[in-house]
This record gives C-alpha cells, sequence and structure tokens, in this order.
C-alpha cells in the first residue's frame, strides 16, 4: 500500500471517488451505469483505489445530535513539554478518550486541536476534568462551542 505518495488519479477515477463519496453504499452496478462503463472495469478500478489506499474504508456518517451528543466542543491545547516521549504519550491518551472525535497535531500557537463531542455542559466538564486533564503534560487548554455548523463534509475535493 503506498501511504504517503500521491497516486495519479484521471478522470474516471474521481468521478468513482466523488459519487462514492455521496453514497458508499452505490453498487458497481449503479457507477458504472452513471459513468457509462462496463461493471468488470469499475470493480477492477475500486479494487485499486482501495488497495493503494485512495479509499481508506467505508463508514456511517452518524447525526451526533440524535444520539444525544449534542454539544460539539472544539479544544486547543499546548503541551508543558514536547520530547517525542511525550507528545506519543499524550497523543496515546487522547485516542483512548471515546468523546474525541478527532485530534491533530499542530505548528503554531498551539499544540493540538481536539473535536468534542459530549451530551451537554456538565458532560463536556466532567471530560476536561476526569479525562483531558488527567494528561500531566497538559499546560493550557482553548475550547469553543459551536453554536451552528455552516458546513460539515468528510468528502475530499477533487478535480
Amino acid at each position: 500500500m503506498e501511504n504517503n505518495s500521491t497516486i495519479r488519479l484521471d478522470s474516471i477515477d474521481i468521478q468513482i471517488i466523488k459519487l462514492l463519496q455521496k453514497n458508499a453504499r452505490i453498487t458497481n452496478k449503479e457507477l458504472a451505469a452513471q459513468l457509462d462503463l462496463t461493471i468488470t472495469p469499475i470493480y477492477e478500478r475500486v479494487k485499486r483505489l482501495e488497495k493503494t489506499g485512495v479509499i481508506g474504508q467505508y463508514v456511517a456518517l452518524i447525526d451526533a445530535d440524535k444520539t444525544g451528543k449534542g454539544l460539539m466542543a472544539l479544544c486547543m491545547l499546548r503541551l508543558e513539554k514536547h520530547t517525542k516521549d511525550k507528545l506519543a504519550q499524550f497523543e496515546a491518551h487522547v485516542a483512548q478518550i471515546p468523546e474525541v472525535t478527532e485530534c491533530y497535531h499542530l505548528a503554531g500557537q498551539y499544540d493540538y486541536h481536539l473535536k468534542i463531542l459530549v451530551k451537554d455542559m456538565n458532560a463536556f466538564q466532567d471530560f476536561i476534568v476526569n479525562k483531558l486533564s488527567t494528561n500531566e503534560n497538559l499546560a493550557n487548554i482553548q475550547s469553543s462551542f459551536v453554536m451552528k455548523k455552516i458546513t460539515d463534509t468528510t468528502a475530499v475535493p477533487l478535480g
């Protein structure tokens, strides 16, 4: 699998990816019909996109509000120490917390950006006090709360 190299995508690959990003449950038969191709080349292209890692996985997108996780917080974090071991320890720590749905290591004023999904403000306070702050290397947490989603997509923009 090619992880860090760019894969060359032609216009048909891009069309397949766009259709799969809209509906991952679309069949090869439906893809073939929409792209005016036969099923076999569609099947082979999808398998190649999967094998090369362009398509990493297929998922169901869940409405957090409907599952009782209606409060989204964005947390910017600074760490005390930035050694390789301390960074790895922090990353392992947050990877084990289910409320953290995204975590990015940053360059700039903050070290990490976390997306947190919880039920309400009480649940957020519990998350901060009993889960996130248990990491001794935290120097600063700056939290913001999402009032309204303007755009929300998992689609990678292509061609």
